[in-house]
């Protein structure tokens, strides 16, 4: 690999943080990574695993930085903007990986200076962990990230951000911002509502116990769970920053189900085998397009 950048500042030190500094590492992308967390026990924790080289501000984290990256929550992405923006190298990018686009936006390009660029990201990887010891190297790989520049952004900046992620092994493509929220609105952010929603239910259902939720958890409950399992702060300020898709891919997901549950009540098999077939057939699509395994029990290591 080539070095993309000379110095990259990675602000928050979670999850997403921290397996691009592995990456970043694995494939010599940049001759420095410099980090800072808001939480004194985080950032001892990325200093004690040897992440990256930690520093005790933002401002001293983004010092002489080509690539500035905001791994924290959506909901304070604008106040960190603003918090590093007087500190910004001319001519750096600046960029995040927030799961909403549109909010992200409004919140952060009126602290990006004049000659800073600023090229919003989304990398669509994760796993239910958090912190900085969650992070590994491989958490990108053949995985999309998508940009998102707002306009009138240089191309150069835009060609060497998709560099930089390629580099840590991800497929890249560019998106606007309304139709980027409205896409995980139905890929990511109404499915994990649902997740949240489901194991909500399961607890509400007294007549069964919480040690039989535990103890039969059948796969689909399980992978629930998994999703459930995801951190609240960044999930809350998701849901509050992309109401308007979520809200309306949620109408529809509302429709469906009481055509399902018609469907059910009405012994309309035919309806519910087509219904089936043609999201099984999604779930395919999926597979053959990498995004995921077809090895029994979701690909899973068993411990």
């Amino acid at each position: 690999m080539t070095q993309v950048y000379e110095k990259v500042a990675l602000i928050g030190l979670g999850l997403i943080a921290s397996s691009m500094s592995w990456a970043i590492k694995r494939g010599g992308l940049a001759g420095q990574v410099t980090g800072y967390a808001r939480s004194q026990e985080t950032r001892d924790t990325a200093r004690r695993i040897d992440l990256c080289d930690v520093c005790e501000s933002a401002a001293d984290a983004v010092k002489d930085a080509d690539l500035v990256v905001l791994c924290v929550p959506v909901g304070v992405m604008g106040a960190v903007a603003q918090e590093i923006a007087p500190y910004l190298k001319s001519g750096a990018t600046v960029s995040d990986v927030g799961s909403v686009k549109r909010a992200v936006i409004e919140a952060v390009s009126p602290f990006i200076p004049d000659d800073v660029h600023f090229v919003p990201a989304h990398p669509l990887a994760g796993t239910e962990h958090s912190g900085p010891e969650a992070g590994f190297a491989s958490l990108f790989d053949n995985r999309w990230n998508l940009l998102v520049p707002v306009e009138g952004t240089d191309p150069t900046a835009v060609d060497r951000l998709r560099a930089f992620w390629e580099g840590m092994g991800a497929n890249v493509d560019v998106m606007d911002p309304d139709h980027h929220d409205l896409v995980l609105a139905v890929t990511s952010h109404v499915p994990h509502l649902i997740a949240y929603t489901m194991v909500g239910v399961a607890d509400d259902l007294r007549r069964v116990t919480d040690s039989e939720v535990i103890k039969y958890s059948a796969a689909g409950f399980r992978d629930f769970t998994r999703i459930a399992a995801s951190d609240p702060t960044m999930w809350r300020d998701v849901f509050l920053s992309n109401q308007e898709a979520t809200l309306e891919i949620l109408g529809r997901f509302t429709e469906e189900l009481f055509d399902l549950q018609r469907a059910i009540r009405t012994g309309d098999g035919d309806k519910l085998h087509q219904y089936f077939t043609r999201t099984r057939a999604i779930r395919r699509g999926i597979i053959q397009a990498g995004q995921d395994t077809d090895a029994p029990d979701f690909g899973r290591v068993k411990k």
